[in-house]
């Protein structure tokens, strides 16, 4: 298994109240397929640098760090592309852990 990161942007226009379940449905999503969660950072709302949409200005960006079989990480980005509440998904080789000096 490989150590991975997720990054994800929830589009949360109009539910900024349901942000919790949301990652809690990703997580849960991300194990289902086999995935081993390590860390979930909840990085705030942030504006887009560039508007695709104009409907969609900013979103909740969320990093997960995970492991996971790199089967399992395709079937994820198939998965989470049509998530209606997943704007995007970014999955990169996370580095290994470094130890640290005592």
């Amino acid at each position: 298994m490989k150590r991975y990161t997720g990054l994800f942007i929830l589009d949360t226009a109009g539910k900024e109240e349901a942000i919790k379940d949301m990652i809690d449905r990703i997580t849960a999503d991300i194990a289902a397929a086999g995935g081993k969660i390590e860390t979930v950072q909840k990085m705030d709302k942030r504006p887009f640098a560039r508007v695709a949409d104009h409907r969609k200005t900013a979103g909740f960006y969320v990093n997960i760090i995970f492991e996971a079989a790199p089967p399992v990480v395709a079937a994820l980005r198939t998965r989470f592309a049509s998530d209606a509440d997943v704007f995007r998904t970014l999955f990169t080789i996370a580095p290994a852990p470094q130890p640290v000096a005592g």
